[in-house]
């Protein structure tokens, strides 16, 4: 049908929202990276990664929308899209309410097909009974250094989409910095002499975007000497859409946790 949307994603968390709404038929391209869920994304056409796509090759397959995400895909390659993609949905959620937001952008574009809005809705419901869950208890403020790269050791500042979720549980991501809307500057680069490690109470050591294992504990420890360090599943902590709930809940429960 030729008024049916041809989609591509170039966000892997909102490529997973877009099959959990139901668009999974009107996918027609996703970078390497989007690998959930794997069988649904298994036979869409992969135009490279989030960060070297190839705009040939996504040209050719002929999209009617391109989803980007600030973070996730560099300005340039959003400026190219313009040229040749009738509609660009640029996306940017900073923190676990965002996701409304969200919600509400794929609505726009794409509530007009079937099941989509009652599948919106319900992730709308899901996430607001997961952000009630988490703001109805208080929580014990704690001082968290959480840890994405290492070689150099790399964290997140506190306007990103990673601290806004942990301060929901009372997490307060150090250093004290903020990034701004885009760039580097919101996954700084630690001189491991930074004072505050020293009071740090809890290091987390995300599953991405660098895989740390328990082969890492010791190294991460000796950053923070008297901090709790532990593993953490990077995917819920870090993708919005449809892990945003059970994000939160997972957070609640490293909450309650002893240490």
């Amino acid at each position: 049908m030729d008024s049916a949307p041809r989609i591509a994603s170039l966000v892997p968390s909102v490529t997973e929202l877009l099959i959990a709404l139901g668009l999974r038929p009107y996918l027609v391209a996703r970078t390497g990276f989007c690998i959930h869920p794997a069988e649904a994304v298994s036979d869409v056409p992969k135009v490279g990664g989030t960060k070297d796509v190839n705009l040939a090759k996504l040209r050719a397959l002929r999209p009617s929308h391109v989803i980007v995400n600030v973070d996730e895909n560099r300005a340039e390659t959003a400026e190219a899209l313009r040229e040749f993609v009738p509609q660009l949905i640029v996306t940017h959620p900073q923190g676990p309410q965002d996701n409304l937001e969200l919600l509400a952008q794929m609505l726009a574009a794409f509530g007009h097909l079937p099941g989509v809005a009652q599948r919106c809705a319900e992730l709308q419901q899901d996430l607001h009974a997961a952000l009630a869950r988490c703001r109805s208890q208080v929580w014990p403020a704690q001082r968290v250094l959480y840890l994405i790269w290492r070689e150099p050791w790399m964290t997140v500042a506190r306007d990103t989409y990673i601290a806004r979720m942990l301060a929901e549980v009372g997490w307060q991501s150090w250093p004290e910095v903020w990034g701004g809307e885009s760039g580097a500057a919101r996954y700084p680069v630690l001189q491991c002499n930074e004072s505050w490690l020293a009071q740090i109470d809890r290091v987390l050591l995300s599953s991405e975007p660098y895989r740390f294992d328990t082969s890492h504990l010791a190294e991460a420890q000796a950053l923070c000497p008297q901090a709790r360090v532990q593993l953490v599943d990077g995917e819920l902590l870090s993708w919005y859409g449809p892990r945003a709930a059970a994000g939160l809940d997972y957070l609640c429960g490293l909450a309650q946790t002893a240490g």
